[in-house]
């Protein structure tokens, strides 16, 4: 979208395998079919490759989408979760402040809310993360207030509630239920399917962050999420059978201790600052999904979930 609108952009990413490779492969040819943007293989961790890079760019912007995702491997590897998600965060606030970048934006996550009552404010005392992941993302969090605070740093902070669409993530509940309803594979399941999460489309996830990237508010945390009611897994594996045509066979395995319930977002805040709200539905948003995975059949069967 920023491209498409006449953007610059530099991306980097370090093309880690904590999931298959081939769907970064896919998005990054297609950003490459763009004359203004570029492309760097660094690694947020490794400051002095950043500081190389800051030097060759004039930006009016950071958006810090990076990190070590996955609740369940937080708990394995714990370590490079707080390297990436919190380093790697500091080594960027520490480059706005030395390359007089006026606006840092930094993608953060819903699990903070963990034992908090629904509908999720952003106000709410986040301090009670259950996962290392969520820990990570509330170290990046409150060191993006520090820079905001001693250097004036202009930070958004966008809480983002279970994200899905196109060439999403394939450790995450639909890219997988997608392929292994479309190939017979049984679905692996934790818990009875009743949580509940308030899934948002990308489409809708990339307007509210170039909205919150583009916007002075100081320092702000803002939920972007689907802000209805919010959908149980069991509901959205419906939608995929559904949309495919084909019936799931499921392995049910207990449920994790450090996934959540259920997560709901309010996204009042958005709509007050950002002039947003989302677009598509959870069940527009499936169709959608799954048309793309039929029409990329070929390659992702051969992608790892």
């Amino acid at each position: 979208m920023l491209l498409e609108s006449g953007h610059k952009v530099v991306g980097i990413d370090n093309m880690n395998d904590y999931y298959d490779p081939t769907i970064k492969e896919f998005r990054l040819q297609r950003l490459h079919t763009h004359a203004n943007f570029s492309f760097s293989k660094i690694d947020l961790e490794d400051l002095d490759a950043l500081e190389s890079l800051f030097s060759q760019h004039t930006f009016d912007a950071v958006l810090n989408l990076a990190a070590r995702a996955g609740v369940r491997y937080s708990m394995e590897n714990p370590f490079v979760y707080m390297t990436t998600n919190a380093n790697g965060t500091l080594n960027l606030l520490s480059l706005c402040q030395r390359f007089e970048i006026k606006k840092f934006l930094l993608a953060s996550t819903s699990s903070l809310y963990a034992g908090q009552k629904m509908p999720f404010v952003e106000d709410l005392p986040v301090n009670t993360p259950i996962s290392p992941y969520a820990a990570s993302k509330k170290a990046a969090e409150v060191m993006a207030y520090t820079y905001h605070y001693l250097y004036g740093l202009d930070v958004s902070v966008v809480r983002y509630f279970t994200v899905f669409g196109p060439a999403g993530r394939p450790d995450m509940s639909i890219f997988a239920f997608i392929k292994w309803v479309d190939e017979g594979t049984p679905i692996t399941m934790y818990g009875d399917g009743s949580q509940s999460r308030d899934w948002t489309y990308v489409d809708d996830i990339a307007r509210g962050t170039i909205a919150a990237a583009t916007r002075e508010v100081g320092y702000e945390i803002i939920n972007l999420g689907g802000g209805r009611n919010p959908k149980t897994l069991k509901y959205i594996l419906e939608l995929i059978e559904q949309a495919i045509g084909k019936k799931a066979v499921i392995d049910h395995k207990p449920f994790h201790i450090a996934d959540m319930k259920e997560t709901w977002a309010d996204i009042s805040k958005a709509k007050r600052l950002l002039d947003w709200e989302p677009e598509i539905t959870a069940e527009d948003g499936i169709e959608h999904t799954v048309r793309w995975h039929m029409d990329n059949q070929t390659w992702l069967k051969n992608v790892n979930v």
